[in-house]
């Protein structure tokens, strides 16, 4: 669907944002997993996560649903049951990822597959260590479909090339049915919320100075699990308020977790006026209310290992730094180029339309500030973030923008137009 985005406006209010897709996609797995019946509160009803529970529908687990708390009815870790047909993960990565861990394991053969986006980003750096521990995965020039057979899995050590969550969560899973020790090296941090997982679930898991060691276990017990709003979310609602004149939100009861963060710390070194109030942790998840306004901000170069805690982000500062003063520049985020579409070519052409300044390098762009968005046709590529990007964008546009194809939105961030009009 088009729609044409008339704001041009700021933001004030108090707000909550929908709960985090990561650990949303991760609770239900662990649920689904355990013996007994585990409570997932504030799941993410996003299509994501809608499609991670329908697979694991499709493998034999019940899952009632009321309002945004679910039931998860585990079966234990060898409970899932042979699926009738192929198991359809939609647009996330995390569902095919982590799923075909479990599915590597099982007594039985599979075949997990995804929409048109997800069918153009390649499995082979999940294959890979799967196969490396024993899993009997293939597929066709290491897209998808993936076709699983089920077999016997042995610990290994591997040290991650890039900085991956979903791939590092995959070898996590994994681990829990392998003979042996598994030990992880990561030389820049990526998110951790499989990690924190494990502990809430009673398992045990080992890390120290990046490297994680993990083990076989007999079972998981069920757990009660309280999902904190996503940070990746409540971002978009972050930058509208600080590039916008006379803003003032207030975002309650977000994930506030330290792999995460990279966007609210570049924004704040950028100058941004930015709080984090009745700090708390809930299920070992780090989470504060967020208190964002109106900001002058200067240009700044991001790279390294700031990189992977603003994955998700990255376009969202192009957006940002497009109007701050001077120049900025981003390095090191070449992976943004394999998400659901090529996330540094699609945020510099569209941005650049609206009237940005933004070179394309191999693994990121340098950004030209001070500019003036101007009114035109902009195109999502289906990609939510793109599109939530866009949206944004039209706070600062002084007559409507059009974008293409915005329901991709409701991948993520289902109720975010309503938020935006509540703002």
């Amino acid at each position: 669907m088009k729609k044409e985005l008339i704001y041009n406006k700021n933001l004030n209010g108090e707000i909550t944002v929908p709960g985090d897709k990561s650990i949303s996609h991760r609770a239900i797995m662990f649920a689904a997993l355990a013996e007994g019946v585990s409570k997932v509160k504030g799941v993410l009803k996003g299509e994501d996560c809608i499609s991670t529970m329908n697979c694991f529908r499709e493998l034999g687990i019940k899952i009632e649903e009321e309002g945004n708390d679910i039931y998860v009815h585990g079966n234990g870790l060898y409970g899932l049951k042979k699926p009738n047909k192929e198991l359809f993960a939609g647009n996330s990565g995390t569902t095919m990822k982590l799923l075909s861990a479990i599915l590597s394991v099982q007594d039985f053969s599979s075949v997990i597959t995804g929409d048109r986006s997800l069918s153009k980003r390649s499995m082979k750096n999940l294959i890979t260590p799967l196969s490396m521990m024993g899993a009997d995965i293939s597929s066709t020039n290491d897209f998808c479909p993936l076709y699983i057979n089920g077999s016997k899995l042995k610990g290994i050590e591997y040290a991650m090339p890039r900085p991956t969550a979903q791939v590092k969560s995959a070898i996590l899973l994994a681990s829990l049915y392998a003979d042996g020790d598994t030990t992880i090296i990561e030389r820049i941090k990526s998110r951790n919320h499989t990690e924190i997982m494990f502990r809430q679930f009673g398992l045990d898991i080992h890390i120290k100075d990046g490297v994680i060691h993990t083990s076989k276990v007999d079972k998981i017990i069920p757990a009660e699990i309280e999902v904190c709003g996503d940070i990746s979310s409540a971002s978009f609602i972050i930058a509208g308020a600080v590039i916008t004149e006379n803003s003032h939100v207030i975002i309650r009861n977000v994930g506030v977790n330290p792999t995460r963060m990279g966007f609210v710390q570049a924004l704040i070194k950028m100058g941004a006026n930015i709080k984090l109030l009745n700090a708390r942790v809930v299920n070992s998840e780090k989470v504060a209310d967020i208190e964002v306004k109106s900001s002058k901000l200067n240009g700044i170069e991001i790279s390294g290992e700031i990189i992977p805690l603003m994955i998700d982000e990255v376009p969202l500062f192009a957006l940002v730094a497009s109007l701050a003063d001077g120049t900025s520049v981003v390095r090191d985020a070449v992976d943004l180029r394999g998400k659901e579409t090529d996330r540094i070519k699609a945020i510099v052409t569209e941005l650049n339309k609206l009237g940005a300044d933004i070179k394309e390098t191999e693994d990121g762009m340098i950004i030209q500030g001070n500019k003036t968005f101007v009114a035109t046709e902009c195109e999502s590529y289906n990609d939510h973030r793109i599109a939530m990007c866009l949206v944004i964008a039209s706070l600062v546009c002084k007559e409507p923008i059009m974008v293409d194809n915005i329901d991709c939105i409701n991948v993520s961030f289902p109720n975010f137009f309503e938020i935006l009009d509540k703002l």
